[in-house]
């Protein structure tokens, strides 16, 4: 069984993952998972999909575990949260009138709560097609990043898999010293060198020939092994990208949202 068909460009399915305890964002991600932590008054999660949605890609499958029941019921009431109602408690009926929603298509599968994030995707298999490209990302970073120059990428090479590498912004700014005259002083500058795991990954069905149980690390043994092979290829995403790792990052995304300067939204 697999959820969606294979038919155009549109139609292919993202992967989110969506099951870690967000340790290091304690101080929201004791009541919710970490993909519900808001950002100016929407999930992360939700800021995720509208990236992926504004190129034209509405169908999801989110990867859930710890309290993915959070998840599950802002999305069983997202509808009615956006709308208007008229609830006629004889009758139960319920009618929405001014309705804004997304034309997603959102299927939440539980993965376990304790599942890494290569057994996160390994559960997943059955579910997409056994002969699609396949998109994934993780549930709390977001990017200006162009997703349909990353598919045409990823095929272009012809490989089973491709990462986006970026380039994150430095957390403390530099100086560059002439004895002790500051000849240069650069306030938290993009670093000049060491490209790392951004996500926004393209994926083809062979590599859940390189995954297999719960343990499983995506980070580890699979990604190692498809580079050994020479089946993973790297797209260098230039633009802005941002992790909600801690406090500190969640409050710099709320603070570029407030500001209405936040590059990510299409």
């Amino acid at each position: 069984m697999w959820l969606g068909a294979l038919c155009e460009e549109a139609d292919l399915q993202t992967v989110i993952l969506c099951g870690g305890l967000g340790t290091r964002l304690s101080e929201e991600t004791q009541i919710k998972p970490k993909p519900m932590v808001e950002i100016g008054g929407y999930p992360i999660l939700w800021h995720i999909m509208k990236i992926y949605s504004a190129h034209g890609f509405n169908d999801f499958v989110l990867a859930l575990g710890y309290k993915g029941e959070i998840i599950k019921d802002y999305f069983l009431n997202y509808c009615d949260r956006r709308s208007d109602l008229m609830v006629d408690l004889k009758t139960d009926r319920v009618e929405r009138t001014n309705s804004i929603t997304e034309d997603w298509i959102v299927h939440m599968l539980d993965t376990g709560s304790e599942t890494m994030t290569g057994g996160r995707l390994h559960r997943l298999e059955r579910y997409l097609s056994p002969d699609g490209t396949f998109m994934l990302t993780y549930g709390d970073g977001v990017a200006n990043i162009d997703i349909k120059a990353l598919l045409a990428f990823h095929r272009a090479n012809g490989k089973l898999a491709t990462v986006t590498a970026v380039r994150p912004t430095a957390r403390f700014g530099t100086m560059v010293f002439e004895e002790d005259r500051v000849i240069e002083f650069k306030e938290k500058p993009q670093t000049g060198e060491g490209w790392i795991n951004g996500g926004f990954f393209v994926f083809e069905p062979g590599v859940f020939d390189y995954l297999s149980g719960d343990e499983t690390v995506l980070e580890g043994e699979p990604l190692e092994r498809l580079a050994a092979n020479g089946e993973l290829m790297a797209y260098r995403h230039h633009g802005f990208w941002q992790p909600m790792d801690t406090l500190r990052d969640k409050q710099n995304l709320e603070a570029m949202c407030a500001s209405e300067h936040a590059p990510w939204k299409i």
